[in-house]
């Protein structure tokens, strides 16, 4: 069983992208509150998070392209897992 993502045995989690946009909304909120910060220390970590938003914004794409590739293929989440094993 998933802690997070949806499954037929967790019905009510999240897709995957939903997860990670979530995520990315925190890092830019965090980011916010260190963007006045000139320290080097501050600096660094505000340029860090940039390049992980970077990264995040193209799992999510992924993400959503796997979840459209699979809604048009099998349609919406059945009883039945729509590839794998169950």
């Amino acid at each position: 069983m998933t802690h997070f993502l949806s499954t037929d045995e967790n019905p009510k989690g999240y897709k995957l992208e939903d997860i990670l946009s979530i995520i990315r909304q925190d890092i830019i909120a965090r980011a916010g509150k260190i963007s006045g910060d000139k320290r080097p220390e501050a600096r660094q970590v505000l340029a860090n998070n940039m390049h992980i938003l970077v990264k995040l914004t193209e799992c999510i794409d992924l993400a959503g392209d796997s979840t459209q590739i699979l809604d048009r293929t099998f349609g919406q989440r059945g009883h039945e897992p729509r590839i794998g094993a169950a």
